[in-house]
């Protein structure tokens, strides 16, 4: 294979590459219908140019005929009146046109065969572009649907593959952490509410306990402090007993040390 062929094919790949990549379906189906339509443009307009040479030629056929029928009554005129040569001349007149009206007749017929293929060619050049129109907008449809689709994907792809979705995810383990910090919180600030609560009415218990434990001594106090008078009696007896008790022992005593003295 030559150096020029692989540039030439080379050339021609990169191209076709070039124009795919290039190619907008929306605009190419726009650009089709529009280019449909001036085709149709066309097309009426070589019928119309058609079916006027057509009427042409019919005009044409008509007075062809027209001719032949007047050259015949003029030879007759001619014979009558004994003009033999005029007769002749109106004759070979006559047949120049019936000549003329044979090739008339065959044009004509033709025309009338290619007016008519392109009336049906109009028709269904007309049907076409009609259900064109129809698919076209059903087709644009589904490309942009297919294009919202491919964005979509790479716009999930692009966000896949930063950091920016992972930052996110730490952003919202962040904000959990946070909720969870904030309830524990608001358990730690309810269970401090409920000690102090608990301890208030412990308070209430011990001043209360307190309360009747003075009430208890105060009672006991009373009782100690208000003897009866026979109690009163007894122990002031005692009282005496037992004074006289340590004088006569200290007596003893005092006797004990001078008999050791004297000795």
């Amino acid at each position: 294979m030559g150096f020029f062929d692989r540039l030439s094919r080379l050339i021609r790949s990169n191209l076709n590459d070039l124009v795919n990549k290039a190619e907008d379906p929306v605009k190419i189906l726009d650009q089709s219908v529009s280019d449909m339509q001036e085709d149709l443009v066309k097309l009426r307009q070589a019928v119309a140019i058609a079916i006027a040479s057509q009427k042409k030629l019919a005009s044409q056929a008509s007075q062809s005929e027209s001719q032949i029928k007047t050259w015949y009554e003029r030879a007759e005129l001619a014979l009558r009146k004994g003009e033999d040569d005029l007769a002749r001349e109106a004759l070979t007149r006559r047949k120049a046109f019936k000549e003329s009206f044979s090739s008339l007749t065959i044009q004509l017929e033709s025309q009338e065969g290619q007016v008519e293929k392109l009336k049906k060619g109009l028709v269904a050049l007309e049907s076409k572009i009609a259900e064109a129109r129809t698919k076209k907008d059903m087709l644009k449809a589904r490309a942009q649907a297919a294009k919202a689709q491919q964005k979509l994907q790479s716009a999930v792809g692009d966000i896949s593959s930063t950091s920016a979705m992972a930052a996110f995810e730490r952003m919202e383990e962040k904000v959990e952490a946070l909720e969870a910090s904030g309830q524990a919180a608001a358990e730690l600030a309810g269970a401090d509410l409920e000690s102090k609560f608990a301890k208030l009415e412990s308070s209430d218990d011990i001043d209360f306990e307190l309360q009747n434990l003075r009430k208890e001594l105060k009672s006991g106090v009373e009782n100690v402090a208000l003897p009866s008078a026979n109690e009163k009696q007894l122990e002031e007896d005692e009282m005496k007993v037992e004074t006289v008790k340590i004088e006569e022992v200290d007596a003893e005593l005092e006797e004990l040390k001078k008999s050791i003295d004297n000795t």
